[in-house]
């Protein structure tokens, strides 16, 4: 029988589709370092258990499609805290962050519609928009300079009558750069001068490093009915597997329109809510050392990639990811060979191939994506093998 077109077209996960060869090397006895996937390797606060416990209702209901009150209560005061003011009108909860960006492009987008986005991207943003059948335009930004933003000109060139918005990561997943304000400020006027939307993927806002400063996209006050924010629970709070994520916005009607979305699916699951609503008592001090501690992973990270030859890696400022160029013609078969015929004292690694970050064919080839996930120990151990590997493989490939 026939499948549909949408789903023949759409692509697996670039992050996991190479998990089959991990799991064969785990059963050959080989052990597997996961560079590959930004699964937070810090302890989930406390406050998430404790609030599982506010939960006492004998029953366990369907609760509201927009979320819980005292979830969005507690969204509202922790954006309160960076400066950014919501209305519970303004905040839907949604099943994670990659949810809440496939109800923003089904709201503001019909079929064959289009959003511009700088590559390399988050690669579910490629799946996200084949099953809301939109077409990702992306514009090129480079590893030299950081993958910072372009001028202003290649990035209105990509806008078209079918461009619905831009929509960003900052911090940067897969690249961890960090945005400056002139350039958000520049995204925004594109936006109002378009009369697009620009949506805002901030998941990553607590992981800026060198005392950086953060600029939100919706510290463009101008501009507040244009810009739509993405967020999620899973990194700030090492709580992947909650699935809680929002939607926001000020634009009032497109937050009315988007909750029929959420009916669609009923509800967010009720006892995760609970407990996530329990989150804003986290002490300071777990996003401190928290920080610190991916700061001292970028560190190492960064160090050993600088040292093998060939290797083009500028320092990540944000998140905890980095795209680095290898002195490798293909990255998607070195990551499988690292995987089937490789191991160093029976270890070896898995790595994302950067070329599925990417929307321009072509791009990416030569490059893989790391995340720096692993404690401090174990990632100069990944370090030393990739350095290992990189080695022997241009050797047997001569």
């Amino acid at each position: 029988m026939k499948l549909s077109n949408r789903i023949s077209a759409m692509q697996f996960s670039t992050i996991r589709k190479l998990a089959p060869f991990a799991d064969e090397a785990k059963k050959r006895g080989v052990s597997v370092y996961h560079l590959n996937i930004g699964q937070p390797d810090i302890n989930t606060p406390e406050t998430f258990m404790e609030g599982m416990k506010h939960y006492t209702d004998k029953v366990l209901k369907y609760v509201n499609s927009r979320g819980t009150d005292p979830l969005i209560e507690s969204f509202i005061k922790y954006y309160k805290e960076w400066g950014i003011d919501f209305t519970k009108d303004e905040i839907m909860i949604t099943n994670g962050g990659s949810e809440a960006i496939m109800f923003t492009l089904m709201a503001i987008c019909d079929p064959g519609d289009e959003i511009v986005v700088p590559e390399p991207f988050y690669t579910n943003y490629n799946g996200l928009a084949d099953v809301a059948s939109v077409k990702i335009v992306p514009f090129i930004t480079k590893a030299e300079e950081g993958f910072h933003l372009p001028c202003k000109e290649n990035i209105t060139s990509k806008i078209t009558n079918k461009t619905k918005a831009i929509m960003v990561s900052n911090p940067g997943n897969p690249t961890g750069v960090v945005y400056t304000k002139d350039e958000i400020r520049m995204l925004a006027n594109i936006a109002k001068e378009n009369n697009i939307f620009l949506i805002a993927d901030e998941v990553y806002r607590e992981f800026v490093y060198d005392d950086l400063k953060y600029t939100s996209a919706l510290y463009m006050t101008d501009v507040l009915d244009n810009i739509i924010l993405i967020d999620s629970i899973s990194k700030r709070y090492s709580a992947c597997g909650a699935r809680i994520g929002l939607v926001a916005s000020k634009n009032k009607e497109l937050m009315s329109e988007i909750l029929k979305l959420g009916q669609t699916r009923l509800c967010v699951p009720a006892i995760e809510q609970a407990a996530a609503a329990n989150l804003i008592n986290t002490p300071k001090s777990y996003f401190e050392d928290v920080k610190n501690e991916y700061e001292q992973r970028r560190n190492i990270l960064h160090k050993y990639l600088t040292k093998i030859p060939g290797v083009i890696c500028q320092k990540p400022t944000g998140a905890f990811y980095v795209v680095a160029k290898l002195p490798i013609d293909n990255c998607e078969d070195f990551a499988k060979w690292l995987l089937t015929d490789f191991e160093h004292n029976n270890k070896t690694i898995m790595v994302a191939p950067a070329e599925g970050f990417y929307g321009t064919k072509g791009l990416g080839v030569d490059e893989i994506r790391l995340s720096y996930c692993l404690n401090t120990t174990a990632l100069q151990d990944a370090m030393e093998i990739l350095a290992i590997a990189i080695k022997k493989y241009i050797e047997i490939k001569k």
